[in-house]
Parts: structure tokens; C-alpha cells; sequence
């Protein structure tokens, strides 16, 4: 009978804004049933830490109360009553003040790491009996390895313990014993080459900087106009939603003009109700002298206060501080007016030309110059709270603003990529009754133009490809046998900072470009020989080759046309130490490869395992936590101790915390 049962294996994944854990193993393994945010707060006590956020209770000023005479019964003036002790309360939606002991990947604050260690264990509450599987970042040292090590055995006393590294667990997760993990997370990137099961730390590339979310975000940032009311939170949540996409190169940018030749897509609403009948996106030149139909300032409807932004950034904030409230809920609830009685109107007209006219065709939103994504302000929920607004007010408000649960989106949003929240932000109560729930924020559309597109442009990709490259060419033969041409056909992208839709698409598509060899290529070299020389047979024997003064003359060595013609083609590769060394030059590196070996001829993806149908679902962005999984099965369970593959309480008394080296994978 082996040691430990499936439901007594615990698994934590700390990551920089968000920890997996989970305890116990399914029959078939899921994602991480617990997301807990990756911060602490300090505690009123110097040293320790809290979980949540504890702020002192606001009161409202009350009047003192005194006898209407002014004076207390026994003639004297009365005194205010004195203040009772001070109230506290849980702020779970603002994050100000938090303490975040992971940045890059790096533990940067030791006490507080303990603590979120302690808070993620207390909160699942193993049994006693419960050894633990760590996913280590690849940025973490040895030094910090048995820190870790030494912490959870004498804190939790654990039976058990073993660490898994990120990259060797996504290879676990997606069964595959020679591939090239690139985990992308929220501000770096790591590139992994694993070889025959062997990760190959000489040319690993730890810790990219810029080439993670955070980089999305600030690049977002940039292009967006912060007067406009796009904040960071704004564009954080823009990068999660639908709309934010990475177009690949030969797509262009869509533009707001149209052609003469281009039509109303939907005639129904242009012969009923006299709209132009546009498609969402689609915008009609202005002219000079025309109004447009409104309602707003200088429009054929009316002339109301417009209170939002031009860019559909609505400032709900110096409504309410300006006292605009009741004047804006009057302007809402005359829009919601207007609009029914042209739904009423549309269904008065010409039945028989509504049937006759085309059904409105939805552009994809790569060809929408402008589109719309749902926002979620916590801020103002908060803010509007400690103001004294009553749960009914901000409903009602909510109401008012048309753009309360039940109001479909235009466009699906993921889940998003570093939060624990889920998809629909947990705002709402499920009864649809549009009452918002503790800790929920306003939600509403606001319209962005081509910047959506626009999130990689700061030279995410590009870094992130070089890093790929270098760390490919620097993988070591294995046994004698060269494994790069595996390790580009097998690439596996994963983390929460890929999960921007085309993101993925867009780097395979770099690479290809910047570093892949076509097959055409071959034909170059009869082309530019001189007139002067035999045209080269198969074998290449009577190709010519350079001579560099005091070097020997190599029948077999590379061919220096083809070098040349891939090193002119391709700016990322350019002739090295390792290149000299090809044409007998002397280099101070043993590992001599062909051009061919060097250059990738194809580019591919991983192939995504089908037997985990609740992976499939959700994507394998998070695959560590899979392949962790399947690796303490297998330790665990199934091998149960036999092969050593974890550290048990015994070993950890006789080696101490350097013994987890024995078993780290």
C-alpha cells in the first residue's frame, strides 16, 4: 500500500499575483480549485502580516444632542457624548498599501513570502498527514531552494516535500520529453529547452525583462490618452477583455473611412427609422453643415448637457462631486425613453421591407476601427460607499446608466489573465436581479479605436523571440545527437501574459520571419557562383571555400555560400565565435554545428493533449500546475518513494535542507 493517497497531495504555485493551490487529485485532473492574491498587508503589530486590508470604519458626524434650553438639568452646559471605540472593517477591493513579496519571479520579501505561505495553507487547511509538491520559478537559486525547504518542514512539519521547476512541469503537462517552454508571465518571460527530459540550464534564459503582461499594459498606456479617463486600471482591463488583440504582420490596422461603393449594412433600419444603418464600427464621414441625429449638443433631437467623454469614457466621478446627479439620471431615463419609441416606431413600419431587407453582417473586431469592452470600476463603488451613498442609490444608479448585468456585451471577455476574479467579475447576484454584491463595481462601455491593436507594438515580440532564438542555439548536443531541430518544432507557450488573444499567433509568426530558413533558399547558390567555377555537384564537393591566411583547408567543413545567404537573410544571425570555428578559426567554445543545425528550416507548437477535457476548456496558459499533478501522482502514488523522488521527513533530518538538490526536478 503506498504511502499517500491522491486526496492527501497538496500543490501550491506561488506566482506574483496570483497563488494556485489545491489539495487532493481528482480522477481527472483540473485547474486549481484556489486563487489567492499573491499580497499581504501589514498588520497593526510591527512584523506581522494580514491577508485582507482592515481600515478604520468612517462614522458620519452627528449633532450633539442637548436639552432645548441649551442647558442640562442640573444648569450646566452639556458636553458632547464621548466617542465609543474605534470600528474597523475589511477592505477586500483596495489594494493600497499591499505588501508584494514575488516581483519577476524573485522572492523579494522573505517575512512577508512566509506569510502568504502561512495564509495559503491556513485557508486550504491540510490534514496533518499531507506532503507538498512547490512549483519553483526558475529564477529562484539554490540558496533560496533550501530556505524554502527548511520553512516548510519545520513550520508545517510536513511528511513529504519535493519542488517541481515550471518549465519541467509544463513538458509533464503536455507529455512530451523534448520541447522548449516559454513561460510568459506578468513583467518577464522564461525560455527553457528541455532535451530528452534533461533541462539544459547553460543558455537558459531567466527572467526577460519587458516581455510580459506588464509590458502590454504599459504600452496601452502610451498610445491611450490619460485625460480621456484611461487609466492604468482601464487599460489593464482593456488588455483582458475581447477586444485587445495582437494582429498578425500582413494584417493592416483598420481605418474609420469607407468606400463610396460600401452600402448600409443593415437596410432594415434605414428605411424605418431613417438611420444610417451602419455596422458597429463603421463611421460616416461628417459634413460640413450636417448635424448629426443626437441626441447631444448641436443635434437634430435636442440640445441636452452631453456628460460623457468623447471617447465614451464616462467621468461618473465629477458628476457626482458636481452635483449633476439628478440632471444626469433625468438626461438617462429621457434616452431610454426616446429609444423605446423607436423600437415602437421600427415596428410600425413596412413589415414586408423589413423582411426583404439583408440581415446586418458583423464585422470581426480586426476590422472595426472602433469597438467597445465592458470596464469594471471598483474604485468608484468604493469611493461612492465612503460617501454615504445607500446599496439602493448605487443601483438605481446603475439602472439609470443602461448598463446593468442583463445589458449583453458586444464583445466575450476571458477570464482574466493575473486575477482571481471570475469572468463576470462577481458582481452580481445570480438571480439576475442586478443587485450588486459586496465589493462589486460599475460597469460600462467604453469605446476604444486602433490601439486595441496596439499592445505588442512596444517590441514585446520581438524581445521575446531573440530570447527563443538564443536560447535554442545554445542548447548542447545531447549523447551526440543534435535536438534543435525538435526543439523549434516543439514549442510551448504558456502564463497568464499570453493569454492576449493573438499573442501566440504573433510570435510563431516573428520567428518564421526573423529566423527560419525557407527551402527555397537552395537556389541561390547556382545563381551567384562566378562564371569561372564548375556549377556545385550534390555533395557540395566542388563548391569553393574561403581561406583565411594560416588556416587549413577543410573539404568537409560548412558550406560557406549557404552560411553567407542565411546570415545576409536573416539580420539575427550574425557570424560568431561558433561560426569562425565552422570555417577552422579557432574558438574558445567546444560545440561546432552545421548552418543548418543552427538555423531553423520549421516553426511549430507543441500539440495540446486531449485526454484533460476540463483543461481544454479553460486553456493550458496555467500547464505547470497540470504537470504538477501528474508528476506527484507519480511520485507519490504510483512510484510511491521507491525512486526517491521526493524528501521525506527522515531524509530531512539526516541531510538537512541541501537534500532537496537530490530531488528537485
Amino acid at each position: 500500500m503506498p504511502p499517500f493517497r491522491d486526496d492527501q497531495l497538496f500543490i501550491i504555485a506561488p506566482g506574483s499575483e496570483t497563488t494556485l493551490a489545491q489539495l487532493g487529485l481528482p480522477e481527472s485532473f483540473t485547474p486549481a480549485r484556489n486563487r489567492i492574491r499573491s499580497r499581504m498587508f501589514q498588520a497593526e503589530k510591527a512584523g506581522e502580516y494580514e491577508p485582507i486590508k482592515v481600515r478604520r470604519k468612517e462614522k458620519p458626524a452627528k449633532a450633539p444632542t442637548a436639552p432645548a434650553s441649551g442647558l442640562a438639568t442640573n444648569g450646566e452646559e452639556a458636553k458632547p457624548e464621548a466617542e465609543g471605540e474605534p470600528e474597523w472593517e475589511e477592505d477586500r477591493v483596495s489594494e493600497q498599501g499591499a505588501i508584494w513579496p514575488i516581483r519577476g519571479g524573485k522572492i523579494v520579501d522573505w517575512p512577508c513570502f512566509y506569510a502568504l505561505i502561512t495564509h495559503v495553507y491556513n485557508t486550504i487547511n491540510p490534514p496533518f498527514h499531507t506532503p507538498i509538491v512547490l512549483i519553483a520559478d526558475p529564477v529562484w537559486t539554490t540558496k533560496e531552494h533550501e530556505q524554502v525547504t527548511q520553512f516548510f518542514f519545520q513550520k508545517f512539519k510536513v511528511p513529504a516535500f519535493t519542488m517541481v521547476d515550471a518549465a519541467m512541469a509544463a513538458s509533464y503537462a503536455y507529455g512530451t520529453t523534448t520541447a522548449t517552454i516559454v513561460d510568459v508571465g506578468l513583467s518577464k518571460a522564461n525560455v527553457t529547452c528541455i532535451s530528452d527530459s534533461v533541462l539544459h540550464d547553460i543558455g537558459r534564459s531567466v527572467a526577460v525583462a519587458r516581455c510580459g503582461g506588464e509590458a502590454m499594459t504599459e504600452r496601452l498606456m502610451e498610445l491611450l490618452p490619460s485625460k480621456k479617463g484611461f487609466t492604468r486600471e482601464v487599460c489593464e482591463q482593456l488588455k483582458k477583455s475581447g477586444i485587445c488583440e495582437i494582429l498578425p504582420s500582413d494584417v493592416d490596422l483598420p481605418t474609420g473611412e469607407m468606400n463610396s461603393s460600401e452600402v448600409p449594412s443593415n437596410p432594415a433600419a434605414a428605411a424605418s427609422t431613417g438611420a444610417d444603418g451602419l455596422a458597429p464600427g463603421q463611421r460616416r464621414p461628417s459634413m460640413t453643415g450636417e448635424r448629426p441625429r443626437g441626441p447631444g449638443p448641436n443635434t437634430q433631437v435636442g440640445e441636452e448637457k452631453k456628460l460623457e467623454d468623447e471617447d465614451g469614457v464616462l467621468d461618473i466621478a465629477s458628476i457626482v462631486t458636481g452635483g449633476n446627479m439628478s440632471e444626469y439620471l433625468v438626461q438617462k431615463e429621457k434616452e431610454k425613453q426616446e429609444r423605446v419609441a423607436a423600437k415602437q416606431q421600427q415596428k410600425k413600419g413596412n413589415e414586408a421591407q423589413l423582411l426583404a431587407a439583408a440581415k446586418p453582417a458583423k464585422l470581426p473586431n480586426h476590422k472595426r476601427p472602433r469597438n467597445t469592452f465592458m470596464y469594471e470600476d471598483f474604485a468608484l463603488h468604493d469611493a461612492m460607499k465612503k460617501a454615504g451613498m445607500s446599496s439602493q442609490s448605487m443601483a438605481d444608479m446603475q439602472s439609470a446608466m443602461g448598463e446593468g448585468p442583463n445589458k449583453r456585451q458586444r464583445s466575450p471577455e476571458p477570464q482574466s489573465a493575473v486575477s482571481d476574479r471570475p469572468v463576470d467579475g462577481g458582481l452580481f447576484s445570480p438571480d439576475g436581479t442586478g443587485a450588486a454584491l459586496p465589493g462589486s463595481g460599475f460597469r460600462r462601455e467604453i469605446e476604444v479605436g486602433a490601439e486595441r491593436f496596439q499592445a505588442a507594438s512596444g517590441g514585446v515580440i520581438d524581445r521575446l523571440a531573440d530570447a527563443i532564438h538564443r536560447t535554442v542555439q545554445s542548447c548542447p548536443d545531447v549523447n551526440g545527437v543534435n535536438r534543435r531541430s525538435e526543439l523549434w518544432d516543439s514549442l510551448i507557450i504558456v502564463g497568464n501574459g499570453a493569454k492576449v488573444r493573438g499573442f501566440k499567433e504573433a510570435l510563431i509568426d516573428t520567428i518564421q520571419r526573423k529566423y527560419i530558413i525557407s527551402p527555397s533558399s537552395a537556389t541561390i547558390f547556382t545563381s551567384e557562383l562566378p562564371s569561372n567555377l564548375s556549377t556545385p555537384m550534390a555533395t557540395g564537393a566542388n563548391t569553393p571555400q574561403p581561406q583565411f591566411p594560416g588556416a587549413p583547408h577543410h573539404g568537409g567543413g560548412v558550406n560557406p555560400l549557404l552560411l553567407a545567404a542565411t546570415t545576409a537573410q536573416n539580420p539575427g544571425l550574425h557570424p560568431s565565435s561558433s561560426t569562425l570555428s565552422q570555417l577552422g578559426q579557432p574558438s574558445a567554445s567546444s560545440n561546432t554545428h552545421s548552418s543548418h543545425a543552427q538555423t531553423p528550416t520549421s516553426v511549430k507548437l507543441a500539440k495540446i493533449p486531449e485526454y484533460f477535457p476540463e483543461w481544454k476548456e479553460v486553456g493550458y496558459d496555467e500547464a505547470a500546475f497540470l504537470g504538477a499533478q501528474v508528476a506527484a501522482r507519480v511520485l507519490f502514488v504510483v512510484d510511491a518513494g521507491t525512486s526517491k523522488g521526493y524528501m521525506s521527513r527522515t531524509d530531512y533530518n539526516e541531510q538537512g535542507p541541501i537534500g532537496i538538490h537530490e530531488v528537485y526536478m
